[in-house]
């Protein structure tokens, strides 16, 4: 498989507590000037997910003269 495609229109979650609880959902219901917030064990985790090719690479850079 090269690709995944997630549609939440074809998750039988969907609508569900579960749903609600998704990362998908977490990431994608958001709006789009909200940052999402890792602390530093989800980061720990993303980084071992990412190590072992399962989640692709942050490649978030931060702009010059913004906090963080």
């Amino acid at each position: 498989m090269t690709s995944l495609t997630i549609d939440c229109g074809s998750c039988v979650m969907q609508g569900t507590d579960a749903c609600a609880g998704c990362v998908v959902s977490f990431i994608c219901d958001r709006e789009p000037e909200d940052a999402v917030i890792f602390d530093a064990a989800e980061e720990r985790a993303l980084r071992l997910l990412e190590g072992s090719g399962l989640v692709p690479p942050l490649r978030h850079v931060r702009r010059a003269g913004t906090p963080g």
